[in-house]
C-alpha cells in the first residue's frame, strides 16, 4: 500500500498492510533536509494544504489596521459602534494575546454588526500541494469550527463568563459563525479540497463542560462534517484535553478521525478505553504527545510505547502518532521513523 492508501484504509476503519505512522507535516524540521525527506517517504504524514481567500468569518468588507505601540502589536477592527482592538505581546521566550477584541456583550454585538462579504475561495494552492505529495501522504487544510470563533474574540475568562451570563449573545455569535463556515466549507469542497483538520472543540470541552460542548460543538459541527462528506471530503478532528465525558458526543459529530486522545496526566482516558467506546465509529490517532513524549524519550522507550499503542488501538481503524500540531523537533522526527519499524514488525 502507498501511504495515502494506508491512511485512507485506516480512516475508513479498515485494516491496512501496517498501522500508519502519522506525523503532522515536518514540525520544526526544515522541509528541504534529508530528515524531512525520510519523514515524507518512510512515514505516512498529514501535510498542510493552504486555501486562499481570506478570513471566512470576518469576510472582505471589514476594515482593519495594525499598529505598533510600546513593543506590542495592536490589531484594530473598525466597528460601526467604535473600534475593537486586541494586543499581542512578544518576549524573548514566547508571544501571546494579552487583550482580546471583545470584552463584553456590547463588543460582540458590535462585531456582529460589521458589514460582511464572504471571501472568494481559491483552492489552487491546496490542489498543487496535493499533486506534489501524491501517494506519499494526505493533504488537509485547517479550519476553526463555529464554536471556536467566540474564543478567537473573547479572552478565556470572558469566553466562560459570557457562556454563563449572556448565553443568548454567545450563541448568536456561534450561529452566525456556523452560517459563514458552512458556506466556506461548501466552496472549498467545490474547489477540490478533500480533507479538513478541524480545531476549536477543546475550548468547550475544557471550559464549558458537557452541556456547552453539546450546544456549541456537537450541534454545529455535525452539519459541517455532513457538508464535507456530501462532497466526499474527509474530516479530521483535533481536540486536546480530558475526553472521558465527551467521547460519545465526539463520535456523534461524525468525523473520520480524531486526535490526540491524551492519557493521564494530560487526559483521563486510555487508548484502549477510547477504542472500546468509539473505535467502531471513529479512526483514532494518537496518543503520544509530540513534545512531551516523542520529542523526549529514547529509542527503546518510543519503540515500547509504539507497540503498546498498536496493541491497544490497532491494527485497524488506528493511526499511530502524536498530535496534529506540527510542533515536533528533530529528535521526535527520528522517533517517528523508529515507530515505522515497530509498525512493520507488528504487521
Amino acid at each position: 500500500m502507498t501511504s495515502r492508501e494506508r491512511i485512507l484504509c485506516a480512516m475508513e476503519l479498515g485494516t491496512p498492510d501496517r498501522v500508519p505512522v502519522v506525523p503532522w507535516g515536518f514540525g520544526h524540521v526544515p522541509e528541504d533536509s534529508e530528515l524531512a525527506h525520510r519523514l515524507l517517504h518512510e512515514c505516512d504524514p498529514f501535510i498542510n494544504g493552504q486555501v486562499l481567500g481570506g478570513d471566512w468569518f470576518l469576510g472582505t468588507a471589514v476594515r482593519t489596521r495594525t499598529e505598533q505601540r510600546d513593543g506590542k502589536t495592536w490589531s484594530v477592527i473598525e466597528g460601526p459602534y467604535g473600534d475593537l482592538y486586541s494586543r499581542f505581546q512578544r518576549t524573548e521566550v514566547t508571544g501571546a494575546h494579552v487583550e482580546f477584541f471583545c470584552k463584553n456583550s456590547d463588543d460582540v454585538h458590535n462585531l456582529l454588526a460589521l458589514p460582511y462579504e464572504p471571501p472568494t475561495v481559491d483552492g489552487t494552492p491546496f490542489i498543487e500541494r496535493k499533486d506534489e505529495i501524491g501517494e506519499l501522504g494526505i493533504v488537509g487544510t485547517g479550519l476553526t469550527n463555529p464554536g471556536g470563533i467566540p474564543a478567537r474574540f473573547l479572552s478565556p475568562a470572558d469566553y466562560s463568563i459570557m457562556w454563563l451570563d449572556d448565553r443568548e449573545t454567545f450563541m448568536e455569535l456561534v450561529r452566525v459563525a456556523a452560517e459563514r463556515c458552512y458556506h466556506w466549507v461548501d466552496e472549498c469542497c467545490r474547489q477540490g479540497v478533500d480533507c479538513f483538520r478541524i480545531i476549536g472543540g477543546e475550548f468547550a470541552s475544557t471550559q464549558l463542560g458537557p452541556e456547552g460542548f453539546r450546544e456549541t460543538m456537537l450541534r454545529f459541527d455535525k452539519p459541517m462534517v455532513e457538508i464535507m462528506h456530501e462532497h466526499g471530503a474527509l474530516a479530521h478532528y483535533h481536540n486536546h484535553g480530558p475526553m472521558g465525558a465527551y467521547l460519545e458526543m465526539l463520535a456523534e459529530i461524525g468525523m473520520d478521525s480524531l486526535d490526540p486522545l491524551e492519557g493521564p496526566p494530560w487526559g483521563d482516558t486510555t487508548l484502549a478505553e477510547c477504542k472500546q467506546r468509539i473505535g467502531d465509529r471513529v479512526c483514532l490517532l494518537g496518543n503520544l504527545d509530540d513534545m512531551e513524549v516523542i520529542g523526549k524519550v529514547d529509542g527503546p522507550a518510543i519503540e515500547q510505547l509504539a507497540q503498546e499503542c498498536i496493541e491497544a488501538a490497532g491494527p485497524g481503524g488506528y493511526l499511530l502518532g502524536g498530535t496534529t500540531s506540527g510542533t515536533f523537533n528533530e529528535h521526535a522526527a527520528e522517533n517517528f521513523l523508529r515507530m515505522v519499524d515497530v509498525s512493520k514488525r507488528l504487521a
